[in-house]
């Protein structure tokens, strides 16, 4: 029978090999090109229009009271000397003109209020305040500008002696949470690489092999920026969307190769020629790993329905990686096996276990894990689902919060300055409440009295006149802006609007927003993820039970990898001791995030496992020999893919950005979970207690799916994968080495 469509391409990208790196070569110089617009426009998370806090956040920043701002702290001072008033005076004086600057604001300014003036003084009298407004810029021009007025204000400290400047505000902050975030990544693909090679030399035993996945890793990670920068000029992208993608980048095609690699040595020591090994390879592993890009690109759409700009930005972007990476697998991978050739030495274990108990022997580590497990399935079972429910018990208790200036470490520049402003100059971070109404400020600051000295408000300031017939107030919370109290104070507010048409928006109302919306759209959002996932694995099985098992033991393995993650990030378990930065609750955007990365990832080894156990049930075997014979010979594979991921993701979550930690530790938990207990022990015995019954679909979809799957045939099969001629079983087996 002729070959499938993926083992003529993986034979023909074998033999034009030189063609194949020309233009992944292009590709790689496309996306070096573009590291820098991409992180040079990374823009703060938004929110649908619809929403009431956005809506009110948009009128502000087109009345201007929104605008970008730089704000030196000048310390170790003493604001009465007339060497700092000159200094400080001189520095505005500098900064006032500069394209881009709107406004400069000092203590001594002669026409400020004296009420203004002290506000800008430090509580201690050892430091000043100078504020800078920028005027309303695209982004690049607002970073060239923002820099250029920070460089300025860090020469006061040259020029008076004993002074320290620390510059931060919003626009500052933004920069540097974005170097931040480029320096977090650049680290964790400089740590982890290098791990990953190391890991799969020992995997593979040789260096060649091993650099295969490595390369094919480095030329997705780097052509994905090309994808990013493309969606970015059509939507705004933000830090998550780089850290998510990149990480989708490396972990899929260090996976996809590790397998493409693998079964190809396999095949190899079965005694098959470079060519037709690498066609077989790509009929087997090669159409599993389609059927993994696509159920990773299905969960990646499931973020398409949520209406966030960032999150749809995500998803389509998540969708476009996974199928990058998959063409990265099938084509790079085999135009370098093509340029290594000889050099890649086939897989000994396997050409002694065809030679001594033939392609589907059950001997080894995994096969007997698999068969302790079937002797007492129900019970395997019980125990197991009963301790990954337990682990997701911290999520009971775990609140939500958004990104704010504690997300980051207080070592940024930026970040010591909102906590100076916070605990020296009685300034909040960001003002729980923002209440924007169509009056004039005095009757504003009537309605708002009512809220002084309510449970939980520090303070009510002054309205402000941001506009003809516009006003504005802010209502601050004692703690934290987006604690219960402060989302319980939006509702009350909200009940008790000013007179004629207002909005209410700050920290907690944006995040009270956000989580109902979220909310309303998850179902949705869920249930098409979902379903992608049934209708991609019937196609692959032509099974309708294994689908929803494997749904079901998803979103079990899910549940303990949030509870993990509330444990660490919202109750402190373990965070000191790792260095995590704890806001006290979880992004709902990661959270969202790590759903769709774990659940396609979890269901990405589903598929390397299932596939291996569907080629042998093709071939004739029991379930229960199938199960062990494809955990057996997929086990290892899956292990080490996993550890791989492991070593990636971990290598994310020693980032120093509270966002970054907790993508990358829920994505190793997740992943480490998945293909240790899910996969070794939990789908065994499933499989076991279901027999027969795992392989039933209704009639109808039986033929539908004899009718249009999609098979590959190796060389030397006939149709329905039925080997020329199957290799006896040994009544007793060997015994061979744990692991080999």
């Amino acid at each position: 029978m002729a070959e499938g469509l993926v083992a003529r391409l993986g034979r023909r990208c074998f033999r034009r090999r030189w063609w194949v790196l020309a233009i992944w070569l292009l590709a790689v110089g496309g996306g070096v090109l573009s590291v820098g617009p991409v992180f040079h426009g990374l823009a703060g998370g938004g929110g649908p229009s619809s929403l009431e806090s956005v809506q009110a956040n948009q009128m502000l920043a087109d009345a201007g009271r929104k605008g970008a701002t730089v704000t030196a702290v000048v310390d170790g001072i003493d604001p009465t000397a007339a060497a700092v008033h000159d200094a400080v005076l001189a520095a505005a004086a500098d900064i006032g003109p500069m394209s881009g600057v709107a406004k400069v604001t000092t203590p001594y300014d002669p026409d400020l209020p004296p009420a203004r003036a002290a506000a800008q003084v430090a509580r201690d009298h050892r430091a000043v305040l100078v504020n800078v407004e920028l005027a309303k810029l695209d982004k690049v021009t607002r970073h060239d500008v923002a820099a250029a007025v920070s460089a300025r204000l860090h020469q006061l400290g040259g020029t008076l002696a004993g002074a320290q400047v620390r510059v931060g505000g919003g626009a500052a902050l933004s920069q540097q949470a974005n170097d931040a975030v480029q320096r977090d990544l650049s680290r964790a693909e400089e740590l982890s690489l290098p791990i990953t090679l190391v890991i799969l030399v020992f995997v593979f035993g040789g260096l060649i092999a091993a650099g295969l996945p490595v390369l094919a890793a480095v030329v997705s990670a780097a052509s994905v920026m090309t994808v990013l920068l493309l969606f970015a000029q059509f939507t705004d992208l933000d830090n998550n969307a780089v850290t998510v993608v990149s990480l989708l980048a490396l972990g899929l095609s260090i996976d996809y190769g590790l397998l493409l690699v693998g079964r190809y040595r396999e095949e190899l020591g079965g005694g098959h020629e470079p060519d037709v090994a690498i066609a077989r390879a790509w009929a087997t592993a090669g159409r599993t790993i389609l059927f993994s890009a696509l159920t990773v690109a299905a969960a990646m759409s499931g973020l398409l329905l949520f209406g966030i700009t960032g999150l749809s930005a995500l998803g389509a972007a998540g969708v476009s990686i996974a199928l990058v990476a998959m063409l990265v697998s099938l084509t790079l991978t085999a135009a370098l096996i093509g340029l290594a050739r000889r050099r890649i030495k086939p897989s000994r274990r396997a050409a002694r276990r065809i030679a001594r108990y033939g392609d589907a022997a059950e001997v080894g580590f995994f096969a007997r894990l698999a068969r302790i497990v079937q002797r007492r399935p129900l019970i395997t079972v019980l125990a197991t689902g009963a301790a990954l429910i337990g682990a997701g018990a911290p999520l009971l208790s775990t609140g939500m919060h958004l990104d704010d200036v504690n997300s980051l470490p207080r070592s940024m520049e930026a970040v010591a300055v909102a906590h100076d402003l916070a605990d020296r100059f009685n300034v909040a971070t960001a003002p729980a409440v923002v209440v924007v109404a169509r009056t004039d400020a005095a009757s504003l600051d009537s309605w708002a009295a009512r809220w002084t000295g309510t449970a939980g408000v520090s303070r009510v300031a002054p309205a402000e006149q941001v506009g003809p017939g516009l006003a504005v107030v802010d209502i601050d919370v004692a703690g934290d802006p987006e604690s219960a109290t402060a989302r319980a104070l939006v509702d009350k507010v909200r009940a008790d609007r000013p007179a004629g048409q207002s909005w209410v928006t700050g920290d907690a109302a944006t995040l009270n927003d956000l989580l109902g919306l979220l909310e309303a759209r998850l179902p949705w959002a869920a249930g098409v993820t979902v379903l992608a996932m049934v209708v991609l694995l019937f196609a692959m099985t032509g099974s309708l039970v294994v689908p929803v098992k494997a749904v079901v033991m998803n979103a079990i393995s899910l549940g303990a990898t949030f509870g993990v993650m509330s444990a660490v990030f919202g109750h402190g378990f373990l965070a000191r001791q790792l260095g995590l930065i704890t806001v006290a609750g979880l992004n709902p955007f990661v959270v969202v995030i790590v759903f769709a990365f774990a659940f396609g990832l979890s269901m990405d080894y589903e598929v390397f496992l299932l596939n291996r156990i569907k080629e042998y049930v093709d071939r004739g075997l029991e379930t229960d020999h199938a199960v062990r014979r494809g955990l057996q010979n997929s086990g290892r594979i899956i292990t080490s893919a996993a550890l791989l991921m492991v070593v990636v993701f971990a290598a994310f979550g020693m980032a120093k950005t509270g966002t970054i930690q907790q993508v990358g530790l829920g994505l190793a938990v997740a992943v480490a979970v998945d293909a240790t207990i899910v996969r070794c022990v939990l789908v065994p015995a499933t499989m076991t207690l279901l027999g027969r019954f795992n392989w039933w679909a209704p009639v109808s979809l039986g033929r539908l799916h004899q009718r249009f799957a999609l098979r590959e045939t190796r060389p030397g099969e006939v149709a329905g994968g039925t080997p020329a001629a199957e290799p006896a079983e040994p009544a007793e087996p060997r015994p061979e080495p744990v692991l080999s």
